[in-house]
């Protein structure tokens, strides 16, 4: 099964110290998430294992205020 351009996940990042501090606070683990977009308001994370495995690939949008 082939993935039609422009559907799926863009290529994650590595979250920076600021970003990291945020995942904490929301109960996440940074090692296991890569950062696929980061707006004002929301950060955009993708999980590190489903990346790997087919179909759907675990995302979250944390929200910026605390």
């Amino acid at each position: 099964m082939h993935r039609k351009r422009g559907e799926g996940v863009k290529n994650g990042k590595k979250p920076t110290l600021k970003q990291k501090k945020l995942m904490r606070c929301h109960g996440l683990d940074p090692d296991a998430w890569l950062v696929t977009k980061d707006t004002t308001e929301t950060l955009e994370v993708v999980n590190r294992v489903s990346l790997k495995r087919i179909g759907k690939p675990k995302l979250r949008r944390l929200s910026k205020e605390i």
